[in-house]
């Protein structure tokens, strides 16, 4: 009889140290399922910031003239821009290029007889920073006025920026992080699982481009300052646990 037990209870022990190294075995060998979706945060808006630049030069073999012809240049310039509303605080001159021009001689017949110094070019750059953008844009499109007084003023295109853009960015990752957990949790439930715990979250890079352009976007981040009116994206990748 004592046999007869301990055959029983030996051969329970069998099934159940067989039944647990099974199911050791089946869980080891099960991959957990994992969704990974890309969602975009995208939006609209408006530059706040302006920077317009101006360059004015004289030409003069005297350089002490040169250099006093382009200070009234200056000082002609500064009272235009004050006339039109700006204020001393947004006004910037940068430092005064200077530059010695010669001529390239050659005779009739093509030889080269050397180079003549036929006088100095002086520059200056008016730059405007402003958050009055209709009104820089304005004196932009209208400088041209400067001629009538003798002024040759080259105006470059303005370029366009937003000072809040940080801001932006955070508003823009919170979009892109809901629309890929939408996107993440119609996947699942389509697919009869449900979405477990975020496991790893991966941000893309950060492109402004102007508003219905065709440009295109950049890997290292695409920023445009030729338009007003510009668009911001991003995307970020989420990957979450399946049940």
């Amino acid at each position: 009889m004592k046999n007869n037990t301990n055959a029983i209870v030996f051969a329970i022990a069998i099934i159940v140290a067989a039944f647990i190294l099974g199911n050791a075995v089946i869980n080891r060998n099960k991959k957990e399922g994992t969704i990974s979706v890309t969602g975009l945060g995208q939006t609209n808006f408006t530059s706040d910031l302006i920077v317009w630049e101006a360059k004015f030069s004289q030409v003069n073999s005297d350089l002490k003239q040169a250099y006093s012809d382009l200070k009234k240049d200056k000082e002609t310039i500064s009272e235009y821009l004050k006339s039109k509303g700006l204020s001393d605080d947004v006004i910037v001159f940068n430092a005064v290029a200077t530059n010695k021009e010669f001529k390239q001689n050659y005779t009739n017949d093509g030889k080269y007889l050397g180079q003549e110094f036929i006088g100095y070019t002086l520059s200056q750059t008016v730059q405007i920073n402003s958050k009055d953008v209709e009104k820089v844009e304005k004196i932009s499109r209208e400088v041209t006025e400067l001629l009538n007084k003798g002024i040759q003023l080259y105006s470059l295109a303005p370029r366009y920026y937003y000072t809040k853009l940080e801001d932006l960015k955070i508003e823009m990752v919170a979009q892109a992080t809901d629309n890929a957990h939408v996107r993440a949790k119609s996947i699942a439930e389509n697919s009869g699982a449900q979405l477990g715990e975020l496991s790893l979250a991966q941000m893309g890079i950060f492109q402004i481009t102007g508003q219905n352009s065709n440009e295109d976007y950049s890997w290292g981040g695409a920023y445009n300052t030729t338009s007003k009116e510009k668009t911001a994206s991003i995307t970020m990748k989420l990957t979450y646990q399946v049940k």
